[in-house]
């Protein structure tokens, strides 16, 4: 028997859908905080922050590093536009190390130049991708 409880999760790149299934949960990061999305959500629309993207099958969950676009979410369907989402397996993890590394000592240095938003940003980033390969 079919679980009447699940939803269509959809997330899309530029260069891939990257995820298409029923599901029972997903959650990540927006501008506003973190969300976690059932059937029968209250319809909206929100932006995507980077950060862990858990998505709750009926097997178990699943994770990857989710970074930003949109969402739309409807009572039984939400699709996700992102710029960039990552399986572990497809992490570099030194790199995201060294890109961890390189956005902390931005944050650090803080000279007139440093474009702070974007440095939080990128080490948003970085822990992402280090969380989901751990």
């Amino acid at each position: 028997m079919a679980d009447t409880n699940l939803f269509t999760l959809r997330i899309i790149t530029p260069d891939r859908v990257f995820y298409e299934g029923q599901v029972s949960m997903v959650e990540f990061n927006t501008t506003e905080g973190e969300i976690g999305i059932y059937k029968k959500h209250v319809p909206m629309t929100v932006i995507v922050s980077p950060g862990i993207l858990t998505i709750s099958e009926e097997g178990g969950t699943k994770e990857a590093a989710l970074h930003a676009g949109f969402a739309e979410i409807l009572q039984d369907k939400v699709v996700i536009l992102a710029e960039i989402v990552e399986w572990p397996e497809e992490i570099d993890k030194q790199r995201a190390e060294a890109a961890r590394g390189r956005a902390e000592e931005r944050l650090r240095s803080k000279t007139p130049e440093t474009d702070i938003l974007r440095a939080e940003t990128a080490l948003q980033r970085a822990l992402a991708r280090i969380h989901v390969i751990k």
